[in-house]
């Protein structure tokens, strides 16, 4: 029978710092402390509202970052009855060996050391009784409170009614066990052929939504510098690793972990990183990949201009926003990193400047986005600890300025792009005659002021020239691209690569004829 080690570093949470009895304590610790007493619902908040530099200054946001969420362990009893209601079966009929204490406790849920009959060692992640019901009553009071709220002005322009909604569909997520299982699951994927992490293995057949069987990782806690000198691990490589994964979770797969701190993250045998606790995970779209990616190549060219654009662009800039003002105030930012190398700057001192930017523009970006920025920055803070020359922006640089020409290049994206804009000009050449005649009734109607229009046929006729000349273009443009990249890929004197070569003047003599065909039009 295999054996439990019980100095396993497996913690899901941290405990949070606690003022010394003789320091004032400031607002912004009190506001921290009250939200620890009045327990997991509006310690969740917290977490949330640490996040959102455009409702909470900086104090706030520096205190609030410090929640961590536990609780005093279940009575192991009350952890059986979960454990055999759920699976029918009590423990012992299940596993070889399950320690009733727990690895760690917190308000939602337990960790419990155990032994599958066939003598695989595996954690339990067991939700406490009647959590539920606590969760619900308590969303119920805070929905009520925001909904309040929201009729003040303050409220009509921070939406405290959206904050409640995403702290219940973020709670009742947590507390679906069969979502966090799905989540290693995609994570995993995710990361197959990357040999330096390892996801545990998720134990379907003992899981339900309130309790998840998964591997029992071993290993040294990832923040733990003299137990990994002692164990003879390179900091500095860990430390790249670490940042690696952080990188490919979000610029190339857009689904990243959003709480690695060093208790969810331990170093393996042979030096490889174990990620626990998927519960909490953030997901980007396509438009804020491209965002996040632009966004770093203008600040890397302190260009004002461009950073302004992509919040616009992004709608984080609401209609009463001063443009002007905005540019001047990211410019003032840029010129204190003046003389700077990336090597210089770090990602928390940054943040603490751009935060009261955001919070003076009332500028709204999407919470994930938050999220993110928290997760670089815990990042961030784990590499300069294992590596004191850690680099954050050395090592994403090149991987953005890959990205920033695979964007460039016709891919898989660009080929679903191209089919919907063609759908999308279709649909308006088609919808355009109708929409303009109801227009014309409408104004005819209103008579807000006289607007004369001739020969309405010839002009649409027209405009379908130009679409269809517009989508020839496109269509010419990609073949150029696609066929450059695709001649140096093939033998020299293939029959493969004569066909593309061919292909390729054929496209090249038709667009000249395109172009001779425009200028005759004109």
């Amino acid at each position: 029978m295999a054996k439990l080690q019980q100095d396993h570093p497996f913690k899901l949470f941290h405990k949070s710092e606690k003022p010394d009895s003789s320091e004032k304590l400031t607002p912004a610790v009190h506001f921290r402390l009250a939200l620890e007493e009045l327990g997991p619902t509006f310690i969740k908040l917290g977490q949330i509202l640490s996040t959102r530099a455009d409702l909470l200054g900086p104090n706030y946001i520096q205190e609030l970052s410090k929640l961590q969420d536990e609780a005093p362990p279940e009575p192991w009893e009350a952890v059986r009855a979960v454990i055999t209601e759920e699976l029918g079966n009590e423990p012992e009929q299940i596993f070889t060996q399950v320690d009733p204490v727990p690895l760690a406790a917190a308000s939602l849920a337990q960790v419990h050391p155990a032994v599958l009959k066939n003598g695989d060692i595996v954690v339990i992640k067991v939700q406490r009784p009647d959590i539920r019901s606590t969760i619900d009553l308590d969303l119920a009071i805070l929905k009520d409170m925001a909904a309040l709220i929201q009729r003040t002005e303050w409220g009509k322009l921070n939406q405290p009614e959206a904050i409640a909604e995403e702290l219940d569909i973020g709670l009742h997520q947590e507390l679906d066990f069969y979502r966090e299982g799905r989540n290693a699951d995609r994570f995993r994927a995710n990361f197959i052929g990357v040999e330096t992490i390892h996801i545990p293995t998720i134990y379907w057949k003992y899981s339900t939504r309130r309790i998840l069987v998964e591997e029992r990782l071993f290993g040294i806690k990832i923040d733990d510098t003299a137990a990994l000198d002692a164990a003879g691990y390179n900091r500095k490589r860990v430390a790249l690793d670490a940042t690696n994964l952080v990188v490919k979770e979000v610029f190339q797969d857009g689904f990243y972990h959003a709480d690695p701190h060093a208790g969810n993250m331990n170093v393996m045998q042979n030096g490889l990183i174990g990620v626990m606790d998927f519960g909490l995970m953030g997901e980007l779209r396509d438009r804020e990949r491209q965002f996040l990616t632009h966004l770093f190549i203008y600040a890397g060219s302190q260009d004002a201009e461009g950073v302004v654009d992509e919040l616009m662009r992004l709608s984080a800039t609401g209609s009463g926003v001063n443009r002007a003002s905005l540019v001047e105030d990211v410019e003032l930012l840029f010129e204190k990193y003046v003389g700077y190398t990336l090597e210089d700057i770090k990602i928390k001192d940054l943040m603490a400047e751009i935060n009261p930017i955001v919070s003076r523009y009332n500028l709204k970006i999407p919470a994930n986005l938050w999220i993110l920025v928290k997760t670089v920055v815990m990042m961030e803070g784990l590499g300069t600890l294992l590596d004191p020359d850690y680099d954050f922006f050395a090592i994403v640089e090149p991987i953005v300025e890959r990205l920033k020409w695979q964007m460039r290049l016709p891919g898989s994206n660009w080929e679903k792009t191209f089919y919907r804009q063609g759908v999308n000009w279709g649909e308006f050449v088609d919808l355009l005659p109708r929409a303009s005649r109801r227009l014309l009734e409408k104004m005819d109607q209103n008579d807000p002021f006289n607007v004369e229009l001739r020969d309405w046929g010839k002009m649409l006729s027209g405009m379908g020239q130009l679409i269809n000349r517009l989508s020839l273009s496109v269509i010419i443009a990609a073949l150029l691209i696609g066929l450059s990249i695709l001649i140096p890929t093939t033998t020299s004197g293939s029959p493969i690569r004569s066909l593309i070569s061919l292909g390729f003047v054929a496209v090249v003599i038709f667009s000249i004829w395109l172009l001779i065909s425009f200028l005759r039009a004109r």
